[in-house]
């Protein structure tokens, strides 16, 4: 199913790229068809620094299942932390 749809967030914070770390601007996110992973659709993720041109860029394929158990872990390390 292609949505079509992306959402866009400014983000600070770094990524690690084949050229070293780099800073982020902001992070990219749509369903669609996967490059790489041997998926029919998966939640893809770009984080970027635009400034840096096309190297500074990192992205994620993950299955839906993945993408929710992620978000789970992400709002439970936050809510643990209590940040």
């Amino acid at each position: 199913m292609c949505t079509y749809v992306t959402e866009r967030a400014p983000v600070t914070g770094s990524a690690k790229g084949p050229q070293g770390w780099f800073r982020l601007s902001h992070a990219t996110v749509y369903l669609d068809h996967p490059y790489f992973t041997a998926l029919d659709h998966t939640l893809n993720i770009d984080l970027v620094d635009e400034s840096a041109g096309p190297a500074a860029r990192v992205a994620v394929e993950l299955s839906p299942d993945s993408a929710r158990a992620l978000i789970a872990c992400i709002e439970t390390a936050l809510a643990r932390a209590e940040m």
